[in-house]
């Protein structure tokens, strides 16, 4: 499994560009391989669509159990809401399977925002596809009176369009209305944006399935338009 990074091939690390380099077939998601179709012309291509992950897995690996290089591709990291876990569900035992970590959209967007997981932070899916949405509420609202740091993956979607506003919902019982709040779209693409505001002022139509939304904790500031989560040393 070949984790791709957030967006360009310029967070592609040299580790997983090489295991791109040697595979000879490599199975991913349709939008995922295009970011990288520079390095794997001519390789046999197994591409599919949204919800065949559990198709893609098998694919891999009935190619591998023929002796074949196949690199399996994942957005950001392949363990972090990736193709790690399937494939290593449906892998037989003694086939080699090598995870090959990427960089993830939370800290991805973080390092465009300033430093705001620089203490515990909380990652939550707000896709209901795979994990009911009770549960989600549950995780949400567990993680906001923890004061954790909160970075939302899949926060809206056209078939998902409420979810975002009903997690801010819960979030709000737990934090000021002036908590700093980033949002990262298209991290690494031409249409990269950022925008700092704060959870009062949060707008869900300026979030879609590609963008990330880091959400501060009580301790959480802005500085010089960044923002900064306090590690805890005295300065």
């Amino acid at each position: 499994m070949v984790g791709l990074g957030p967006g360009g091939q310029e967070t592609l690390t040299p580790q997983a560009k090489e295991a791109l380099l040697q595979a000879e077939v490599v199975v991913g998601y349709t939008t995922y391989l295009k970011l990288i179709e520079s390095l794997i012309a001519g390789k046999v291509i197994l591409a599919s669509g949204m919800k065949k992950e559990i198709d893609r897995a098998r694919a891999a690996v009935v190619e591998a159990l023929t002796g074949k290089h196949v690199a399996v591709v994942s957005g950001g990291d392949p363990g972090v809401y990736g193709m790690a876990g399937p494939v290593l569900e449906v892998a037989p035992a003694g086939l080699a399977v090598d995870v090959i970590p990427g960089v993830t959209a939370a800290t991805a967007a973080a390092a465009l925002l300033g430093a705001p997981l620089t203490h515990d932070f909380a990652v939550i899916s707000l896709s209901d596809l795979l994990t009911s949405w009770e549960v989600i509420e549950r995780r949400l609202a567990a993680a906001a009176e923890a004061d954790f740091v909160l970075v939302l993956y899949n926060p809206r979607s056209k078939g998902r369009a409420e979810h975002l506003q009903n997690a801010l919902e819960i979030i709000k019982k737990y934090r000021d209305n002036s908590t700093p709040v980033g949002i990262v779209k298209d991290y690494g693409r031409a249409d990269e944006k950022q925008i700092i505001t704060t959870l009062a002022l949060l707008l869900p139509e300026d979030v879609d399935m590609t963008t990330t939304v880091v959400i501060g904790n009580s301790q959480t500031k802005l500085l010089h338009g960044r923002m900064v989560t306090p590690r805890g040393y005295r300065l």
